[in-house]
């Protein structure tokens, strides 16, 4: 009997700048392979040393995408999982920090038996293990890793090496590197330029590693004159120089860099034979983000609104929901503090067709969230909150249709003499705030004859969540009594996971986080209904007699 194939490895790397688009394009060349029969995964290298996403902030990285078994990674794997339609686990997600520290306790316990712990071999051969036993418990003909930064940072430098030392063990045509570069175009003179992809080329064979595929973003189709340029002094095929210029949405790269001649060099050198690519629905299901016959406007009010990578799965989710409907979603991105200086300016919201508080943590923002929320509410806005969005919407309706005035989540004011929103019992005592809070996939079940239920036709769903808080249910009957009810639970009725306004044309919350499952062509199905409902809005308003 043969002996399996070994898993082929994908190195994907980056230079000149960071922003170049290396999750999306290690994600193109990943559903590439997908179609044509082959079993493919992703992997994401973070060179930080944080053990993993969950405790910072995402002004700095971004959003914190949460996989099903629980781990807070970077956001990247959410690009993963949408163009593969495949659910990762938290060893998709590899660090400096779990590397190191790994490496550490291994000292600790005297497993090195007295040696001297060094960065080569040590951390080398512990970064090289982790991505090789991914590649083999993955069970996948292609393993693609991105490494995250740029080449010449010197956090990357460990990785870096132990694909070099990876090549060595596993044989030319086992590996492959990919390179994210960039050639500008100067307005000034027109003229695309080659050497910052020349410098970066340059700087990773310093390092040891030779390019096998250059990926180059450019403003425009890159010219011939310039492949020529960069196959010369890159030491490779002009065929192997792809172009990737700039796209009006993500999800057409997989036909930019198929059109470009991409597959065909990946799978001679990986020896992997002559692939036929079968596209089934994905060309129609790209193009639906193209040929929009309107748009849905949907104002974000949140805390982290200055970068729009905070909030990457809801906005992908929110673009899922319109392609499908033939529409583009425009998102504003609204600090919830403006509706704290000034209640008044809640009158802004009034030009939009539905309303999103996203998840996040901490008393900043907090109360003009539950302003906004209020107003949605009252105003008939069709209303999406999401985690701490769900949350903050019991608190504002406490206080505004309860009448507990004083109401409050425990997280923003411990002496509260309401906690409609509480901590969760096994949170009690924790100290350590890493990997610590309700984490992963959860069954949520759904009550019949509900608006839930009628957006999922199931009584029963998993759902990823992320938080420490929840629903005080000593309440639930005073809510019930003004109108908002809780169609969706979790834990045999414990915890309170949906809510809806059976009165309101689309008054949702929910507990989880919906976004880390939408896919495109098939959209999560709260985001649908919003947009369902922000449509209807958009037409009774267009329609509205002046």
């Amino acid at each position: 009997m043969p002996e399996p194939r070994k898993p082929k490895i994908i190195f994907v790397t980056g230079g000149v700048m960071s922003g170049l688009g290396k999750g999306v394009t290690s994600s193109s060349i990943a559903k590439l392979l997908q179609h044509t029969g082959l079993k493919v995964t992703c992997a994401k290298i973070d060179p930080y040393l944080n053990v993993d996403a969950g405790t910072m902030n995402p002004l700095i990285h971004g959003e914190v995408f949460v996989t099903d078994d629980g781990g807070e990674t970077d956001m990247d794997l959410g690009t993963y999982e949408r163009f593969l339609d495949q659910n990762l686990s938290s060893d998709h997600n590899i660090t400096t920090g779990q590397i190191y520290l790994e490496v550490i306790n291994r000292e600790r316990k005297g497993d090195f038996l007295g040696g001297c712990v060094q960065i080569i071999p040590n951390i080398t051969d512990t970064i090289k293990k982790k991505i090789i036993d991914l590649a083999n418990k993955s069970k996948v003909d292609v393993l693609i890793v991105e490494c995250g930064g740029t080449v010449g940072d010197i956090e990357g430098l460990p990785f870096l090496e132990s694909f070099r030392h990876i090549r060595n063990q596993e044989g030319l045509h086992n590996t492959l590197f990919v390179h994210v570069t960039l050639a500008p175009t100067l307005d000034a003179v027109g003229e695309q330029k080659t050497k910052p992809t020349q410098h970066s080329v340059q700087e990773l064979r310093r390092i040891g590693i030779q390019p096998d595929i250059l990926v180059i973003r450019s403003q425009t189709s890159l010219l011939q004159e310039s492949k020529e340029k960069i196959s010369l002094f890159a030491n490779i095929p002009v065929s192997n120089v792809i172009s990737n210029k700039d796209a009006k949405s993500i999800y057409a790269v997989p036909q930019i860099l198929e059109s470009e001649g991409i597959v065909d060099p990946i799978c001679e050198h990986l020896n992997l034979g002559v692939r036929n690519l079968r596209w089934d629905s994905w060309p129609k299901i790209s193009m639906s983000f193209l040929n929009t016959i309107d748009e849905v406007s949907v104002v974000m009010v949140g805390k982290y609104v200055s970068l729009a990578d905070s909030y990457v799965s809801v906005n992908e989710a929110l673009e899922h929901a319109a392609a499908e409907k033939g529409f583009t979603s425009r998102v504003d991105w609204v600090d919830a503090e403006k509706f704290e200086k000034r209640a008044s300016t809640t009158r802004l919201l009034s030009k939009y067709d539905a309303m999103i508080i996203p998840g996040g943590f901490g008393a900043r923002g907090s109360e003009g969230k539950m302003v906004a929320a209020n107003f949605a509410r009252k105003n008939g806005m069709p209303y999406l909150g999401l985690c701490f969005g769900f949350q903050l919407a019991i608190v504002s309706f406490a206080r505004y249709a309860c009448n507990l005035s004083e109401a409050n989540s425990s997280e923003l004011e411990s002496k509260t003499p309401h906690p409609v929103i509480d901590l969760l019992p096994e949170q009690k005592g924790i100290k350590n705030m890493g990997a610590t809070m309700r984490l992963g996939g959860i069954d949520v079940d759904i009550v019949e004859d509900t608006l839930a239920y009628k957006l999922y036709n199931s009584s029963q769903i998993r759902e990823r969540h992320r938080h420490r808080y929840e629903f005080n249910q000593k309440y639930i009957d005073q809510f019930r009594t003004n109108g908002m009810i809780f169609s969706g639970s979790s834990d045999n009725g414990k915890r309170m996971e949906i809510l809806e306004i059976p009165s309101h044309p689309f008054f949702v919350a929910v507990q989880y986080h919906p976004e880390f499952l939408s896919r495109p062509g098939f959209p999560e199905p709260v985001f649908r209904g919003l947009v369902s409902a922000a449509m209807n809005r958009r037409k009774s308003r267009i329609h509205r007699p002046s």
